[in-house]
């Protein structure tokens, strides 16, 4: 066989296996609009991720600042900030580039 009819073989074969893939999807998803509808669920942070981030940049020199920031989220300690504000608070804290 030449070397053109190998690579549109090849082709070919890819074609179908791709196809299968998305036969195979679309079955255990259903149609393209279920697919759509399909809401991505974030993973929660938990109270031991959001510490070890903010002591790290603690660590860093950002203590000050971090202590602002649980203040900003309603509280002086990191426990008592709402679980739903700590990807807001981890936001913030990324944004702090100026140790003092």
């Amino acid at each position: 066989m030449s070397e053109l009819a190998t690579i549109v073989e090849n082709l070919r074969s890819v074609a179908m296996t791709i196809n299968q893939i998305a036969n195979t999807i679309e079955e255990q998803f259903g149609s393209h609009s279920t697919m759509e509808n399909t809401k991505v669920v974030e993973p929660t942070l938990t109270l031991e991720e959001v510490r070890g981030i903010l002591a790290n940049k603690s660590r860093a020199g950002f203590t000050s600042q971090i202590r602002a920031l649980l203040q900003k989220y309603g509280s002086d300690r990191l426990s008592g900030v709402d679980p739903a504000n700590y990807k807001a608070l981890l936001a913030d804290a990324e944004e702090l580039t100026h140790a003092t």
